[in-house]
């Protein structure tokens, strides 16, 4: 497919008006290409023209294995998507997604006007924010257990008492820690309620994704009223004040990613 451009689709937007589109025409987005809309009746489609080389459905099996592509083609998705958040309501698409030609997105506007347009009805001055809550207890800090020294019959039993007390009292701390973090996470979600009108529950962050200082028990995101999120931040983040090894964190405002339904038809050739 070398020499051949597709378009790749960052979101879906109402159409906007001359003065809107002339503020994002030094926009850049994946690849360092240039930003353009995509119209079909009321709405629009954020794109940039893609080598075909790097984004075919062949190429793309291996590239989004290759994290540092990854890591690049990720940045550019999100700010132009977090870019065009600043000026207007957005309906996120999935990262790499491909169409083959500037009429297939039409297309695809045409075929899902009524869909995208109630999504972007509702995400209506509405922010998406992150909600996520640690157990600050390292589980991989037990003591080692004691050795029986060099020609002992056996070994002196106080070390060996000495060790299992101190690991029930790390399995202890564990456990304590763990329930005040489930308490933590409760009072997100009721502290949530009449504030976020929707929640989508991730699943908690493990292995490369952890938190290197703890545990992760929750890892949500809510659809948050523009004009409650203030509120809505100091509340989450006040959640865990009287639960000690406990870690509530606080991210966004984003666009509505976790609320979005991606677009069928993506990566069609």
């Amino acid at each position: 497919m070398t020499g051949q451009r597709l378009s790749y689709a960052y979101a879906v937007v109402r159409s906007p008006g001359a003065e809107t589109q002339a503020q994002l025409a030094g926009l850049r987005g994946v690849a360092g290409a240039p930003v353009t809309l995509v119209g079909s009746g009321a709405l629009a489609a954020a794109v940039s023209e893609v080598p075909g080389e790097d984004f075919s459905e062949s190429a793309l099996k291996s590239r989004l294995e290759d994290l540092d592509w990854l890591e690049s083609t990720a940045r550019a998705h999100h700010l132009v998507i977090e870019t065009l958040a600043a000026r207007m309501t957005v309906l996120p698409l999935r990262l790499a997604t491909v169409y083959l030609d500037g009429s297939r997105v039409e297309q695809m506007l045409s075929e899902r006007q009524e869909a995208f347009a109630e999504l972007l009805d509702r995400f209506d001055a509405h922010l998406e924010w992150g909600v996520k809550v640690y157990a600050e207890v390292p589980l991989a800090s037990e003591p080692a257990p004691p050795s029986a020294a060099p020609g002992s019959a056996a070994a002196d039993p106080a070390p060996g008492r000495a060790y299992l007390r101190t690991r029930r009292q790390h399995r202890q701390a564990h456990e304590d820690t763990r329930r005040a973090a489930e308490e933590a996470v409760r009072r997100t979600e009721e502290r949530a309620r009449g504030l976020a009108v929707e929640r989508a529950r991730h699943r908690p962050q493990q292995g490369t994704l952890a938190d290197a200082r703890g545990e992760n028990l929750a890892n949500d995101a809510y659809l948050v009223p523009r004009h409650l999120a203030a509120e809505f931040r100091e509340r989450m983040l006040h959640a865990a004040d009287d639960l000690p090894g406990v870690r509530v964190e606080v991210t966004g405002p984003w666009a509505p990613y976790s609320f979005a339904t991606p677009a069928e038809g993506a990566r069609e050739r």
